[in-house]
């Protein structure tokens, strides 16, 4: 008989383990309780509960009598009854699905509060302007988040109480104004809605609830989740929790706080103070907070209590925690505390020094850092002068360089993106709302707000430059434009420079220089605490990592980059980047030789180029493997455009012959669908000369390299390859000229002679390839391509952003591997290619190499190297390390 499901939890009965039921609020709520911190009582709501509401519309019949029970449990604790008329207890509630999304759901204060009890809160407070203050912003909350009413409205309402008044702020509105303004807001929600606000406290209690579950599903939320790869069936929990006051005068105030700089990664205490003021105050940014040690100031015993509670909290996490609490008439209460969000440095920087404070170990401190925040600090920084003279000074909330027009509103951030421009979102503050012109924008720039802000807390966790609480600046959305205080006035379409690191504006586009980290990959040498805490956390990865990590590099100059940045060899050369530029009359040569004398004449004329290109390239690489492939794409891509060349001959007077055959040949080779016709192999076998040519070529400049004392490694790579018969064909072609070439030398020329497989076909005959092959490279660019039936340029051009919005990919297919199908191709070939000839070398070539997550894939599956573009090498490093890691705690586990 299975055991009942129970879907509320006090506080006192859960733990920290329990996140994916009680959410991570609730989870940490419990957890806090557990450690007898200062937690404000209350229960939690589960995910299961949650995830019942969402597929049947009604919410689990059990819940009612669960959440009665438990509402009895905390009335008895406070020794009050929900929204009693004499000393009500008013709750909270709150949304917390299992990983974080700051302010992407809702939240609603002060529920229990009605006309009755408005009275008797003011009552047993003291202070009748607080209880009205409650009363009004519950109204504005539930309207807004429960009845749906247009937030501006209220606002709106409130704008015109301060105008009367002649002040900007809330505080100077009285009691008598605040009453009066609670008024025309149940107006507006009966008004717009065509009912009352509710007045029974249990109504409220249950439609807030149910609202918090609705958000689950709201767009911002999906939105965010999207961009974070949560994944959409978690549903999110709801603590329900007994209310303290911050806004009870200045012996009260609420805050957030961070046990180190989510910015930087320095230690020590980090965040914001409002006195006299809600939670909501804080990250709304609606009033500028004090930076934390002010509580010092203002209220020592609290300011030692949190400082207490901090220490306990990190070291029981043993991470950065972020904590927000209030404090009530010189009392402090802890309201809720997760592993905090941080910048890229700030990750680096943590790990290594919790690494080296022996709090966690060196896998830990790997475990904890990824390639896209490496890649992310290895972006050039502004290389600023003392005359570079700032527009406006703010708070570095998430560091980097950021260059792009300046938009007012999210909806021109997102119109702007979509025709290609870059631009800087600017707001007094963001809301939850922004969050799709963030996602848009290559900045966030607010005047108002601190590090502890919306804008601040959700910029640093998708890696967006962020400066916040720029004071200087007026903001106006409806005139479209921001003006500083010394009269400058910057509008919509005007280009500025946010410097994230610095705090910094700048008009114009300032110069970018390499990063810190940049020059120290380079070097290996550290330049200051942060490249030292990356050069740790990459030294450490390549002591556990199994997979390899090359290069895909065309040039001598890629290629030495590409090793001073860890490249353990270049695992793609393509070759016909070798055939553009000056070299292009030598390719139309051959392709326009009317007899095998001419084509050979044109081969052996391109033969010493590209013999030094590959005799630089194995320099460079020296000592390290070097698979060069044949040529890949059809010729017709050597030769001018069809259109270019047929407008030219029609307006000239006397039209060039050479142009003429140029155009011919153009119409010859005229393909309907170029990417799967003559091309790879097929070129190969079908152009005599061709191959034997570029072999000719890696053969000699192996001989060369020896000969200057080097240790050449040159692996030969025929691509496009369908079929076990075309790669016999083509690797007797291969080894009868490395045979010619060793025979006129005296130098043994066993070179490795491989295929890439990057077609559904050569994947589900790869035993029977491996026949014929030393290695298997998976390009897995056209094996995407060609199993998903589409054009990579003309997809992404046309219906990939549809195909991402509506769900259908919740990343592109050529950003991460589809491990579904594609994955399945290549675990299928990889397994049947090791099967037939176990000492067969597979390894990935396409840019999936470079992915984080399709590297963990490529780990898993067994390959044997990852290739990618120079500038991923680090990322790829650290993370074929994290994958290595992420392995071996699978197999502990079983």
């Amino acid at each position: 008989m299975s055991t009942p499901t129970k879907y509320v939890y006090a506080f006192t009965e859960g733990s920290r383990e329990m996140v994916g039921l009680l959410g991570g609020k609730g989870a940490g709520l419990a957890e806090m309780t557990r450690l007898g911190l200062p937690v404000p009582p209350g229960f939690t709501v589960t995910t299961e509960a949650c995830k019942v509401y969402l597929a049947t519309g009604e919410q689990p019949p059990e819940l009612g009598i669960e959440e009665a029970r438990a509402l009895a449990g905390l009335e008895r604790t406070m020794g009050r009854t929900l929204g009693a008329a004499e000393d009500p207890l008013l709750v909270s509630i709150r949304s917390g699905a299992r990983f974080s999304m700051p302010g992407m759901m809702e939240t609603i204060l002060d529920i229990g509060l009605n006309d009755e009890s408005v009275a008797g809160l003011a009552k047993a407070s003291g202070q009748e302007r607080f209880a009205w203050d409650s009363y009004r912003r519950l109204v504005q909350m539930f309207g807004h988040t429960v009845m749906g009413v247009d937030g501006d409205l209220f606002e709106q309402a409130i704008a015109a109480h301060k105008a009367q008044r002649g002040t900007r702020d809330d505080h100077d509105l009285d009691a008598g104004e605040l009453a009066l303004l609670t008024e025309e807001f149940k107006a507006i929600v009966r008004r717009e809605t065509g009912e009352d606000f509710p007045q029974e406290p249990a109504e409220q209690l249950q439609r807030a609830i149910r609202a918090v579950f609705d958000s689950w599903n709201g767009e911002r939320a999906r939105v965010y989740r999207h961009r974070e790869h949560i994944p959409d069936d978690l549903g999110t929990a709801v603590n329900v929790q007994a209310m303290v006051f911050g806004n009870l005068g200045p012996d009260s105030g609420t805050g957030v706080a961070f046990t180190r700089d989510p910015a930087t990664g320095a230690r020590g205490t980090y965040g914001d103070y409002l006195p006299d003021a809600q939670g909501e105050d804080v990250v709304a940014g609606v009033r500028d907070a004090v930076p934390l040690d002010r509580l010092k100031i203002l209220d020592p015993r609290s300011h030692a209590e949190l400082g207490d509670h901090l220490r306990t909290l990190e070291n029981h996490y043993r991470d950065l925690c972020d904590v927000e609490f209030t404090v009530e008439r010189g009392r402090l209460w802890i309201l809720q505390t997760r592993v905090g969000k941080r910048t890229a440095e700030a990750a680096f920087r943590i790990a290594h020094d919790l690494r080296e404070e022996k709090t966690i170990t060196a896998d830990e401190a790997l475990a904890r850092v990824d390639g896209a925040e490496l890649t992310r600090l290895m972006f050039p920084r502004f290389d600023t002068t003392p005359a570079d003279v700032p527009l406006a000074h703010g708070v570095p909330a998430s560091p980097g360089a950021a260059v792009g027009v300046v938009v007012f509103d999210s909806a021109e951030a997102q119109r702007r993106a979509a025709d290609g421009q870059r631009t800087i979102l600017v707001r007094r503050e963001t809301t939850p709302d922004d969050l799709p012109g963030m996602i848009a924008a290559q900045a966030v720039l607010t005047s108002r707000g601190g590090k502890t802000s919306h804008a601040a807390v959700v910029a640093r966790g998708m890696g967006k430059v962020c400066v916040c609480g720029a004071e200087s600046l007026t903001v106006d959305p409806v005139a479209r434009r921001f003006t500083t205080d010394t009269g400058v006035v910057v509008r919509e379409g005007d280009t500025v420079s946010v410097d994230g690191t610095a705090g910094t504006v700048h008009l114009g586009v300032l110069p970018l220089t390499a990063s810190d980290v940049g020059r120290a990959l380079e070097t290996s040498e550290s330049t200051g605490p942060l490249a030292e805490a990356v050069l740790g956390a990459l030294a450490h990865a390549d002591s556990v990592r199994r997979l390899e990590v090359r290069a895909n590099a065309d040039t001598p100059e890629d290629a030495a980059h590409a090793r001073r940045l860890g490249a353990q060899g270049i695992g793609l050369c393509r070759t016909e980047h070798m055939f553009l530029g000056e070299r292009r009359a030598l390719v139309e040569a051959m392709i326009l030789a009317r007899d095998h004398t001419a084509r050979q004449e044109a081969l052996a004329a391109l033969l010493p180029l590209q013999r030094a290109d590959f005799t630089g390239i194995l320099e460079a690489m020296d000592g390290l493997s070097v698979t060069v492939r044949l040529i890949d794409p059809p010729l017709h891509e050597f030769l001018p455009d069809r259109t270019e060349l047929a407008v030219r001959l029609a307006s000239a007077t006397h039209p060039d012959v050479h142009d003429r055959e140029l155009l011919d040949a153009v119409e010859r080779m005229h393909e309907q669908n170029p990417m799967l016709g003559l091309r790879g192999v097929r070129l190969g076998l079908a152009v005599p000369g061709l191959m034997s040519m570029q072999v000719r070529a890696i053969a000699e400049a192996v001989v060369h390299r020896r000969g200057e004392g080097g240790q050449p490694c040159a692996e030969i790579m025929i691509p496009l390859v369908g079929t076990v018969e075309e790669l016999r064909l083509a690797r007797t072609e291969v080894e009868r000229v490395l045979a010619e070439v060793a025979a006129g030398t005296g130098e043994s020329l066993d070179l490795p002679i491989g295929t890439m497989i990057e077609l559904p076909r050569a994947a589900l005959t790869a035993a029977r390839i491996a026949e014929a092959a030393d290695f298997f490279s998976f390009g897995t660019n056209d094996l995407t391509q060609t199993t998903w039936g589409l054009s990579r340029d003309d997809a992404e051009a046309s219906f990939f952003p549809l195909y991402l919005e509506k769900g259908i990919f919740s990343v592109s297919p050529f950003e991460t591997i589809d491990q579904e199908g594609v994955g399945r191709l290549v675990r299928l070939a990889a397994e049947a290619g090791r099967s037939v000839n176990p000492r067969l070398e597979t390894g990935v070539c396409g840019e999936h190499g470079g992915d984080p997550e399709s590297i963990h894939f490529f780990h898993r599956v067994g390959l044997d190297y990852i290739s990618c573009s120079p500038f991923r090498i680090p990322a790829a490093r650290l993370e074929a390390g994290r994958a290595a890691l992420t392995d071996a705690e699978t197999s502990d586990s079983r």
